[in-house]
């Protein structure tokens, strides 16, 4: 694998979710995504009805193709990390 087209595939955000609000069920197909709490708590979802407890330095794992959401019981800070499928 080519580590610089790597790095130029991996894309990163920052995302505040506000108290009481919960982002839409959504998949992407084609990366894994992490989210990583920095400050808050809440929830990461999956369609299968789990949820995960998500505070401060905890990481929330969702594979691709999996839908998944957040909610929020406070302002929520995340960090995302996509990260492409490997062939």
């Amino acid at each position: 694998m080519d580590l610089q087209i790597l790095k130029s595939l991996v894309k990163t955000n920052a995302y505040h979710i506000h108290s009481g609000k919960e982002v839409p069920f959504h998949r992407h197909t084609e990366t894994d995504e992490i989210f990583y709490c920095i400050k808050g708590e809440g929830y990461g979802l999956l369609e299968d009805g789990s949820e995960q407890a998500l505070s401060v330095g905890k990481a929330f794992i969702v594979p691709a193709g999996i839908k998944h959401s957040l909610r929020s019981d406070s302002d929520l800070y995340v960090c995302s990390i996509l990260i492409p499928k490997t062939a």
